[in-house]
């Protein structure tokens, strides 16, 4: 069944572009601007594409773009989607296996997340190490996907030497660079005094409603994968804020500039650990 999709949604994108990614980019809440950046081949909204579910979620706009970036063939996601939409973890891993079935062979996972840790400040970045999935269930569960193993590993979720190269490009633009673990949770509410006091002892180091599925679906995929959070707030107890999509919007705009500046920067410097093949 996903086979058939899959083909139906790479024949509709063929018809637009016929560019082979090799680096994808998955933009969280508010940050969708670094697109702006690519060079592009071709823009489709994801209503358009064939077997995409549309976003409901404020900063989120919803749109494949394929192009070039400093000398690499990339794909971005603009946009992603949620299970707290009311999805399937099949359409919300959707995106991420149809960049698999691109070519993609390395993505970067990007969100807008809450801190937990007190010295954390809004507009910090955490480059992410590993994951702590508290969605209540596992996305893989069910029929397996044939595009990878039933059983899949997570040892090491992140890139080490990507990773490397992220935090390196991010420091360029901002002292300001945390590790750590990215707790999912399910949402839309945002978490209680309790529960955020309950991640932090867990060892998390920040907090969303999205990425732990795209993980889980890059990794199911075979693809080397980069997570990073921009800290738009402190987790509820942290600090006297109440907290609203608003404000995330707005501290992930503010962080934009340096967000990009960083990503195209990570761009240049991990070319060397793809498998860049020539333009076309």
């Amino acid at each position: 069944m996903i086979d058939k999709q899959l083909a139906e949604t790479l024949a509709f994108i063929a018809k637009r572009a016929t560019l082979k990614p090799t680096l994808g980019f998955v933009l969280g809440s508010g940050l969708g601007g670094f697109a702006k950046e690519v060079s592009p081949v071709a823009e489709i909204n994801f209503q358009d594409l064939p077997h995409f579910c549309p976003v409901t979620v404020e900063g989120h706009t919803g749109k494949l773009i394929l192009g070039t970036l400093q000398g690499v063939n990339v794909a971005v996601l603009q946009g992603r989607l949620h299970a707290y939409e009311g999805l399937t973890w099949d359409q919300v891993m959707y995106p991420v296996r149809t960049l698999a079935a691109l070519g993609v062979k390395n993505v970067v996972l990007t969100n807008a997340a809450g801190g937990l840790k007190k010295q954390m400040k809004a507009g910090d970045f955490m480059v992410l190490k590993d994951i702590l999935n508290m969605t209540g269930g596992n996305p893989l569960r069910g029929p397996n996907w044939n595009y990878g193993p039933r059983f899949v590993d997570m040892t090491e979720p992140f890139d080490k030497k990507m990773s490397a190269v992220l935090k390196a490009s991010l420091k360029k633009q901002t002292p300001r660079v945390h590790e750590g673990v990215y707790v999912g949770v399910m949402g839309p509410t945002y978490e209680t005094a309790a529960e955020i006091a309950f991640y932090g002892k867990l060892g998390g180091g920040s907090v969303g409603m999205s990425t732990v599925a795209e993980v889980m679906a890059a990794r199911h995929a075979g693809m080397k994968i980069v997570g990073l959070s921009c800290i738009t707030n402190l987790g509820t107890g942290l600090s006297k804020t109440k907290l609203s999509h608003e404000e995330v919007k707005d501290v992930a705009a503010k962080s934009e500039g340096k967000f990009a500046k960083a990503l195209i920067d990570f761009t240049a410097r991990v070319k060397p650990l793809l498998s860049v093949k020539p333009l076309s």
